[in-house]
């Protein structure tokens, strides 16, 4: 890979990782139209490591609310009289909330690593998941914040966001979100908590990547493209997070859930047309 691929493919990633439009269907669609075999281990391992730069992203946005729930959820767990600690519920609906992705990444993976990266199957997760995100925007929200959320919460959530690996155009940041707003909290917070459950996920998940297939990066990407892409995926994530949590606090999700019915309408042209293979 080039490095003038390498740092479009790291803004796309920053731009979409957190956006509910599916980051993973971006960079398939993307590295499509270069023309990279999108199912080879090297550039399955390359998409999956690069996330991790606008994992740091988020990790360094939210240091002090990441800090605080470690505090707290660790005092909670040596002193019961500490466990009213809303960092302390927290705590525990990240962790539960992680395992779901984990036990379906583990089990699916030579699936979500061939069989559902093709382009059909982002289409069609593109469209469904629309209708859920459009159903799950207009409910009336509660008033339900960050101080409100439970292990119940981060365990619903966490197996709506085990579905996005397994079927890329779901978007991991869309299930998140969407599962959060079901739960009657409010978009900011519902998005806030989307933040915090990917933080593990996605971090566990490029780091397995880069371990397992560190052969098949250097042979088939190459790790100074996948260093660059990863650190601009980093700075830009940064600045798609402050905009993100900007943009939520006044406005509905509507605008996205419009794009990804045209981004499928495109790939479908772009199949149709042969322009890309499916």
């Amino acid at each position: 890979m080039n490095l003038l691929h390498a740092i479009l493919l790291g803004i796309v990633e920053g731009i979409t990782e957190f956006l509910p439009v599916s980051s993973t269907g971006h960079l398939n669609i993307v590295e499509k139209l270069l023309g990279y075999q999108i199912d080879s281990p090297g550039m399955t391992a390359f998409t999956a490591v690069i996330q991790v730069g606008a994992i740091i992203a988020a990790i360094v946005f939210f240091w002090k609310d990441i800090v605080a729930i470690v505090v707290a959820w660790c005092r909670g767990i040596v002193h019961a009289d500490k466990r009213d600690d809303p960092n302390y519920r927290m705590g525990w609906a990240v962790i539960l909330g992680s395992i779901p992705v984990a036990v379906v990444g583990l089990a699916f993976k030579n699936a979500i690593e061939t069989t559902t990266r093709s382009l059909w199957v982002i289409v069609g997760a593109l469209l469904v998941w629309s209708i859920v995100m459009a159903i799950a925007d207009r409910r009336d929200h509660g008033e339900r914040t960050m101080v409100d959320v439970t292990w119940k919460d981060g365990l619903i959530i966490g197996l709506f966001q085990a579905l996005a690996p397994v079927f890329p155009g779901i978007s991991r940041s869309g299930a998140t979100i969407s599962a959060g707003l079901f739960r009657g909290m409010d978009r900011v917070s519902a998005t806030k908590l989307s933040f915090f459950l990917g933080i593990p996920a996605l971090v566990a998940a490029g780091g397995m990547e880069a371990i397992s297939q560190a052969g098949a990066i250097s042979a088939q990407v190459g790790w100074l493209p996948t260093a660059v892409a990863t650190v601009v995926s980093l700075v830009v994530a940064y600045v798609s997070i402050a905009w993100l949590l900007r943009f939520v606090s006044k406005n509905s999700f509507t605008g996205f859930i419009v794009y990804r019915i045209i981004l499928a309408a495109v790939i479908i042209v772009l199949i149709m047309m042969g322009v890309v293979a499916a």
